[in-house]
């Protein structure tokens, strides 16, 4: 690779002839780490074109840096950066200033939740064999080849348009399409297309949900144990967070606080217990936000992949007064990094949220978008997802046989499908430590903790997916998840 000529730059205020300043330029990107081992230098002719000098004092410059092996010429190939040339041993620091630095602390009018993104999750889990995390994509199950063939034609002249245009605050009429006359259907709720708004993924239709609807002056109620991620968008609006525990059977209706602005459930598959609210608690919820004047934000957690039973009609479904928001995404079944998802309300609240949206980012990827209706419409989600439900169903089997044979407790859901299972260690056991203990035998959990909000939360929880680890790696893993924990009740 050819170093870009833009890159160099001289400074007026550093004294020394030209030639020594060129090669202490050169010299310093290489001890930094900017220019690499192996990369091509510009031309002398560029550099001087670019640096205002002559050419002749470019050409010295390099010879003086040949003689110090920093540079090595290559016949007519030109000038490169040694092999063999001092290693950085320093990372580029930002000039240094003369005034007291910024207090960020002070300057920061408002500071979102802190915390690890991942919640202890590694990037690098893929190295590990045992990796029980969940929401990654199993590469084993995606459709590389129709994914591929639908972007393909997506960059094609019919849809340049749609691709590279700005569309302002519109959607992919195709994608809207799809999602108003198949995805939604299939939980029973018929709507419009101004009544769909393509979000990237769940939390960002969350997070539009939360700006619109809360304030330091209203009430939210969560789930408890819930979605962090949601906990942390909800702490950004101000508003008075209650959270309400779940049940075996979801959340009740006679459990939530009399006053209340706006509940963000998901009914469907709690997160991350696995629990499904019953039809009889869903319509007690509604009746009971339709006579306390609360609206509901139904996230519809991981429907498409539930296994073993018809899905229950979605919150949205059952809704006759508009109090529902439904939020959905691609994100799980179909790739996470494609970042779709969408959200349903009624006509007024998604115009908001549309000129909300667009304020930041006026609208999700054109070539996405396009490239997403191609895949859905010709027919290769649905065989996708037909895959992945066989798939997670056999996982789950090996996983369940697995975990009696270990004795192992599960304190969710165990027969609704999904991707994981809720767990609960035994009496005494530091999920947290055994979360640390784990990575070294090579197996992945996650630790129940960031799932409540409650400052003395129980450590005792964890939580274990089968959607990025092969059928014949999970009774290992399992097993040395059991011996982990026996290690710990002797220690303790």
């Amino acid at each position: 690779m050819t170093i870009a000529v833009e890159s160099f730059l001289l400074d007026p205020l550093q004294e020394g002839t030209l030639q020594h300043r060129i090669r202490q330029m050169v010299a310093e990107g290489i001890l930094s780490g900017r220019l690499r081992m192996g990369e091509r230098m510009p031309s002398s002719r560029k550099l001087a074109q670019h640096l205002g000098v002559s050419r002749i004092t470019v050409t010295q410059a390099y010879a003086d840096l040949v003689a110090d092996d920093f540079l090595y010429a290559l016949g007519r190939s030109g000038y490169f950066v040694s092999q063999t040339a001092p290693q950085p041993t320093r990372t580029a620091q930002p000039p240094a200033s003369d005034g007291a630095p910024v207090d960020w602390a002070r300057m920061l009018g408002h500071r979102p939740p802190s915390g690890d993104l991942n919640r202890g999750k590694p990037r690098n889990w893929r190295d590990y064999r045992y990796p029980f995390i969940y929401g990654q994509a199993d590469p084993s199950l995606f459709d590389h080849a129709n994914w591929r063939l639908c972007m393909i034609q997506s960059l094609g002249l019919r849809d340049f348009d749609r691709m590279s245009d700005d569309q302002f605050e519109q959607d992919d009429p195709g994608l809207l399409e799809y999602i108003a006359r198949h995805s939604l259907p299939r939980r029973g709720i018929l709507v419009r297309p101004d009544e769909i708004l393509v979000t990237l993924g769940a939390q960002n239709a969350l997070w539009l949900a939360a700006q619109l609807l809360l304030n330091q002056r209203r009430a939210a109620v969560i789930e408890e144990p819930g979605y962090p991620g949601l906990r942390d968008i909800l702490t950004q609006t101000r508003c008075r967070l209650v959270p309400v525990p779940v049940g075996a059977a979801g959340l009740v209706a006679d459990a939530l606080p009399r006053s209340l602005d706006v509940l963000f459930c998901t009914p469907s598959h709690h997160c991350p217990t696995g629990a499904t609210m019953p039809i009889e608690a869903r319509h007690a919820l509604l009746q009971a936000a339709q006579e306390r004047d609360f609206l509901i934000v139904e996230d519809d957690y991981e429907f498409e992949i539930a296994q073993g039973r018809a899905p229950l009609p979605a919150l949205k479904s059952l809704d006759r007064t508009g109090r529902v928001i439904h939020v959905g995404s691609f994100s799980k079944s179909l790739f996470p990094g494609l970042r779709l998802g969408f959200m349903v309300g009624p006509a007024p609240f998604i115009s908001e949220a549309r000129r909300l949206r667009a304020t930041i980012l006026r609208h999700p990827p054109g070539l996405l978008q396009r490239a997403a209706a191609r895949f859905l419409s010709l027919g290769h989600y649905d065989v996708m997802l037909r895959r992945l439900a066989r798939s997670y169903a056999a996982r789950r089997a090996v996983m369940l046989a697995a975990i009696r044979a270990e004795g192992l407790d599960i304190a969710g859901e165990s027969e609704a499908g999904g991707s994981s299972l809720w767990m609960r260690a035994p009496e005494g056991v530091s999920t947290t430590a055994l979360a640390t203990a784990l990575k070294d035998e090579g197996v992945l959990i996650e630790r129940g903790l960031p799932f409540f909000g409650a400052p003395k939360a129980p450590d005792c929880f964890y939580r274990i997916a089968y959607s990025s680890i092969a059928s014949e790696r999970i009774p290992e893993g399992i097993s040395r998840i059991a011996r982990a924990i026996a290690a710990q009740q002797r220690h303790a």
